[in-house]
């Protein structure tokens, strides 16, 4: 059985995915990441991607 409340875990994943989500944008704007790496990469780690990709112009 995990530990902690629901609601503790799902708000540290949030802010994981947030954090791991700049980053990945960051790369892209800085070239260092090649733009269809980021998105495969966006896409796998979350479920508002999508929205994500259209805003940043990366598709």
């Amino acid at each position: 059985m995990p530990s902690g409340i629901e609601r503790v875990r799902e708000i540290k994943r949030l802010r994981t995915r947030r954090k791991k989500v700049a980053k990945l944008l960051g790369r892209a704007k800085a070239g260092t990441m090649d733009k269809a790496e980021v998105v495969r990469k966006l896409r796998r780690l979350t479920p508002g991607a999508d929205v994500i990709i259209k805003r940043e112009g990366l598709a």
